[in-house]
């Protein structure tokens, strides 16, 4: 089969290397999937240059913890799939249902082999059925960031309509957490340094958009917009580069999803104004498959299709890493296989 392995020791995209691998065999418990599409997100340039938890892969390792496929054949053991299924893997192998438990290990992409090979095996428990309504494509962009959006916005105390969500950006998290925010009936606040992207949000369903460049103490426009109240919930993805703005935007009694580390560190985390607002900070980690499924079933019904930014073909794997280093995409880069 068709592969591209990250190289052991791999500091830069000159590891990402295409090799021809023989054919993966399942199993009793496990399920071939040949993998039709597979997106990227930003820990998939942290695992190629080396920067992500503990360093460079210490192994050839197939990238992309995001993709989906059809069922090729099953174990005897097999009951949850059949082949011909549409499936989507977890990017956590092993976590069902529950809270989070010691399985850093148990990652797709890295540690574990990831989704872009055209041939991957999964246990059975590793896998879920893709919403029919979407193509591959779309369903590959949901494992990780869609998961993300959903876990932060749904799974602990579910947004209420009405509230004020605040997404710091427009890659993949940020566009999905709008459209699921936007979906529940609450109010959607966007950062960006683009002006054309902040449009493209709302015409997706954002009610205000804040340009940090040109307003780069965008939590007092947060407090503006708001009248004073702050954002209910606030999605993260900055780090500590930006933490301190979001303690400053979040409401009284509201919450911030930790979810990325993409902005330059900086000294004020702004803990102080945290306790006071009686305000709590939630770290998250992608979610579960039980998470994944409601997920998917609230997709299905509320019409929801991932926001694809560029689609690269296989032979392109590179190009397609190399524009998501640029910055410019809005939502998911995704890789046909």
């Amino acid at each position: 089969m068709k592969a591209y392995v990250l190289e052991a020791g791999s500091t830069s995209l000159d590891g990402l290397k295409r090799v021809e691998r023989p054919d993966p065999s399942h199993g009793p418990r496990e399920v071939l999937v040949r993998m039709r599409a597979a997106s990227l997100n930003f820990r998939d340039q942290a695992v190629a240059t080396g920067r992500y938890f503990g360093g460079p892969v210490r192994r050839d390792t197939v990238p992309l913890s995001d993709g989906a496929g059809e069922v090729l054949s099953i174990g005897d053991q097999v009951t949850r799939f059949k082949p011909g299924d549409r499936v989507a893997p977890t990017f956590f192998q092993g976590w069902i249902d529950g809270p989070f438990g010691p399985i850093l290990d148990r990652a797709l992409g890295s540690p574990l082999d990831g989704a872009l090979a055209e041939l991957a095996v999964f246990d059975q428990d590793g896998l879920v059925a893709i919403p029919p309504s979407l193509s591959f494509e779309e369903a590959a962009c949901l494992p990780c960031a869609a998961l993300t959006a959903w876990h932060a916005l749904m799974a602990h105390r579910p947004l209420r309509p009405g509230e004020t969500v605040l997404a710091l950006g427009t890659g993949g998290v940020a566009m999905f957490a709008l459209q699921f925010a936007h979906a529940a009936g609450a109010r959607v606040i966007v950062t960006s340094s683009s002006d054309d992207k902040i449009a493209r949000a709302k015409a997706l369903g954002a009610s205000d958009g804040i340009n940090y460049r040109t307003s780069p103490d965008w939590e007092k426009e947060v407090m503006k917009l708001t009248g004073g109240h702050g954002a209910d919930r606030v999605i993260e993805l900055g780090g500590v580069g930006t933490f301190g703005r979001s303690v400053q935007a979040v409401a009284y009694g509201g919450e911030i999803s930790l979810i990325g580390v993409l902005a330059p560190p900086g000294a004020d985390t702004n803990l102080p104004v945290l306790m006071v607002k009686n305000a709590a900070a939630r770290g998250i980690f992608v979610g579960s498959r039980r998470m994944f499924e409601d997920m998917n079933r609230a997709i299905e019904i509320n019409c929801i299709a991932p926001v694809i930014d560029r689609t690269f073909p296989f032979d392109a794997a590179a190009d397609a890493f190399r524009h998501q280093m640029t910055g410019s995409h809005m939502g998911k880069i995704v890789i046909t296989i």
